[in-house]
């Protein structure tokens, strides 16, 4: 429905009230160890036409499992491991609950996990729940196109330290993004991108690169300041790339695009668990972290965008141009002791691997020999399939 010329706009009125200081320290300082929690959202697809199903809401209580939630389009369903210790654990529980998955749909529907669908020009159908609603009235724009991600919690002790990792962290989600990529087609046709989906969160306010917090209450009064101006909540629609998560007292890294493949998905895990541990472990040495201008990583977070693994970023301080590969490669080697302690070398190993190839050089490959159904078709094996990673 097309809206009236003249259309004032009442501002909303939200219940509660916004989280204070002391409630966002309270859910850092709780937590001792570094735990890890998955979020990976799939498509559901017709098993004949493969085109996108919106069955999400009558699928959820089929599958009868609090790890499984609707998301804002309804034919997106999302995973949620339970709180792992390790890669190696979320790799087991991310590969137990594709299989729940697959069985609950029994061939009736089938499960797609990548960052977009390769063909459908649906127009995203939303969840019927009014906190979509909410969100589809206020972002009608943004929520026509379905887009999937990857999303990692890391528990990180202490506020002071969390804070601090948070700031450094942002400079690294370029490099997260060239090897998570895996979102190359849109509507049939290759966007050109190894990875659209940024492109597609930027229709959302509140996203991209976050912003560096000098301190909690800086935080805090940005979100009470955009309550305040009908702008937006709670920090829960803050939708950047990586974010403090005040429920759960994580770091929310939110920039990779959702893995086709179990060992692909908990490589990256592996990854993003183990530069926290390195950069807390710097951090409790005494050593002040690098905190650089978003402007900076925006830059690279493009250069991720656009070509993945294959293309070249510039060292955020002198300016230095660097294969995407030979950073990737230098920033594992770093991190392999921390992995270590983890018990996650296998997992750093495959992240090895994406950066010969990762999911976006096998879309295009898959592309080139089978077309737009073939890939889909392909990508959805290898969902189900993989399921047997762990």
């Amino acid at each position: 429905m097309r809206r009236p010329i003249l259309n004032v706009v009442e501002q909303p009125r939200w219940e509660g009230d916004p989280l204070g200081v002391e409630d966002w320290v309270a859910a850092f300082e709780r937590h001792s160890r570094f735990t890890i929690g998955v979020e990976e959202e799939l498509m559901l697809l017709d098993p004949v036409t493969l085109d996108l199903a919106p069955v999400a809401p009558d699928l959820l209580p089929l599958v009868g499992d609090p790890h499984f939630s609707t998301e804002l389009n309804a034919a997106q369903l999302e995973i949620i491991t339970p709180v792992c210790g390790t890669a190696t654990e979320a790799c087991l529980e991310l590969s137990r609950l594709r299989r729940q998955l697959h069985e609950t749909l029994a061939g009736r529907y089938r499960a797609l996990a990548c960052g977009t669908h390769p063909f459908s020009t649906r127009r995203a159908e939303i969840t019927d729940a009014q906190h979509y609603r909410n969100i589809a009235r206020d972002y009608e724009f943004a929520t026509r196109n379905l887009a999937c991600g990857l999303h990692v919690h890391v528990a990180v002790p202490g506020a002071d330290r969390a804070l601090a990792v948070f700031n450094a962290l942002r400079s690294y989600l370029p490099e997260l993004a060239a090897l998570s990529a895996n979102s190359v087609f849109s509507e049939g046709a290759d966007t050109g991108l190894a990875s659209v989906r940024p492109k597609f969160n930027e229709a959302f306010p509140r996203s991209g690169v976050p912003p560096a917090f000098q301190s909690w209450d800086e935080l805090v009064e940005f979100v009470r300041w955009g309550r305040r101006g009908g702008l937006f909540p709670d920090a829960s629609q803050l939708w950047w790339e990586m974010r403090p998560h005040p429920l759960h007292g994580t770091i929310e890294i939110r920039v990779a695009d959702t893995q086709t493949r179990v060992a692909d998905a908990t490589a990256v895990v592996a990854l993003i668990q183990a530069l926290v541990m390195d950069l807390c472990s710097r951090y409790q040495q005494g050593q002040v972290l690098p905190v650089h201008k978003s402007y900076r990583i925006s830059e690279n977070a493009w250069r991720a965008s656009r070509d993945g693994v294959s293309g070249w970023m510039v060292d955020l301080d002198t300016g230095e141009r660097v294969s995407t590969r030979e950073r990737l490669s230098r920033l594992i080697d770093r991190l392999e002791p921390q992995a270590a302690s983890a018990d996650a070398e296998e997992q750093l190993r495959d992240a090895r691997l994406l950066i010969a190839g990762n999911g976006s050089d096998r879309q295009r490959y898959v592309y080139e020999q089978l077309g737009s159904k073939g890939l889909t078709q392909w990508l959805s094996d290898q969902t189900e399939s993989s399921a047997d990673d762990g």
